[in-house]
């Protein structure tokens, strides 16, 4: 089955799912896995948590070995990203080389934002890769007094496992509760009386005016006028996705490489993971995605695409993070504006859903993994909004 020759562009969770599900469902054509990192293929949410913690190393991120991609017969290259596309040749500029394809799935993932007027300065960090994070621990080790800028779910991880460290932390965010955009006001209050209670000192409602330093970062002035030393600044306002490469192209990128229902950015060429900005079937409009349940989705549905059952990216988004002893998790698409009604809220537990227009749009859980798959389950569905009383 299938022998026309599949190229992926992209090495992390996405393109390895990607390659692993087309030979499980039987593609016997050669398959190219281009990755710009010279790692092996490895999991990215333990970089926040266990390998800043020390607990884990490279080894015990990995999602693969050699042996095993040698068996699935890939043509593997790492440690050269590709620069370019020409959709008229059905090649991916790679180096001085061109790769050949019959179909392209697109995995190039999202990069960690940075300031544009963040001056480059020892001591400032970002967390995106298995050597940013080799780093920052590191760096964590020195006993620094850490700032974190950005409130959202990679700052929060960053604060708590430096506090587990017992290092001195600072939050500073614009909004005025963390990870007010994923999770909501509601539930982002109760995470940040959470990270105030572990010791995060949290500086809300302000921004970074001013980086100061010489040649390493020795504080920060704040948009309220107030000044932090610190020893070591790590960013987390989010991230852009990795579509520059395309630039030229012929494909409509718009925060993200623009597809259809099925993942679809052309005739042969799909796109998976963070980078795809696609039609969601059930909320019937455009979005993205960056966690790591949507990339092993899309890797799932385009290899059942391309090996002839084509299957439409309409999973409901789910992602988790674990922090400062607690499991958070989302379903689904919060709405700045959605009303959020609690269904469970006691000292250690808390569920809720939230939603407007009459559809429930997502739900929000806290220490409690069972109810928000059930809820995950019922968004499904699209049901209603108020939600009907059981």
């Amino acid at each position: 089955m299938g022998s026309r020759h599949v190229a992926v562009v992209g090495a992390s969770l996405a393109g390895l799912r990607t390659v692993e599900g087309l030979r499980r469902l039987g593609h016997d054509g050669p398959i190219t896995l281009i990755g710009d990192e010279p790692e092996l293929p490895y999991d990215r949410p333990p970089l926040s948590k266990d390998v800043l913690l020390g607990k884990a190393g490279p080894a015990d991120v990995a999602l693969t070995t050699a042996a095993d991609l040698a068996a699935l017969e890939v043509d593997l290259r790492l440690g050269a990203a590709a620069h370019g596309l020409d959709l008229a040749r059905r090649t991916v500029l790679v180096g001085d080389d061109r790769v050949g394809f019959d179909d392209l799935v697109i995995a190039t993932g999202a990069a960690a934002r940075r300031p544009n007027d963040l001056p480059h300065l020892d001591g400032i960090h970002l967390l995106r890769s298995l050597a940013d994070a080799a780093a920052l621990r590191s760096a964590f080790e020195l006993d620094p007094r850490v700032v974190v800028l950005g409130g959202g779910f990679v700052g929060a991880e960053v604060a708590s496992s430096a506090r587990d460290l017992g290092l001195d932390v600072t939050v500073v965010d614009v909004a005025p509760v963390l990870m007010e955009r994923g999770l909501g006001a509601v539930l982002g209050a109760r995470m940040t009386r959470i990270a105030a209670d572990a010791g995060v000192r949290l500086r809300l409602g302000t921004s970074i005016a001013t980086v100061h330093g010489t040649d390493r970062v020795e504080a920060a002035t704040l948009s309220d006028g107030t000044v932090l030393p610190t020893d070591l600044l790590v960013i987390g306002i989010g991230a852009t996705p990795n579509t520059t490469w395309l630039d030229g192209s012929g494909l409509t990128v718009a925060d993200g490489v623009v597809c259809d229902a099925f993942l679809a950015a052309a005739p042969g060429v799909y796109a998976v993971g963070d980078v795809a900005r696609w039609t969601h079937p059930g909320y019937q409009r455009s979005i993205r995605c960056e966690n790591w349940t949507s990339a092993g989705e899309h890797a799932d549905a385009v290899a059942a695409t391309l090996t002839g059952n084509p299957v439409a990216a309409d999973a409901i988004p789910y992602v988790w993070s674990d922090q400062f002893g607690h499991k958070v998790q989302v379903a689904g698409l919060p709405e700045p504006k959605d009303e959020v009604r609690p269904v469970l809220d006691t000292s250690e537990k808390f569920v809720a859903v939230a939603g407007s227009r009459g559809a429930q749009s997502s739900a929000f859980a806290l220490n409690a993994p069972g109810a928000l798959v059930r809820q995950r389950i019922k968004l499904a569905a699209r049901p209603p909004w108020p939600p009907e009383m059981e």
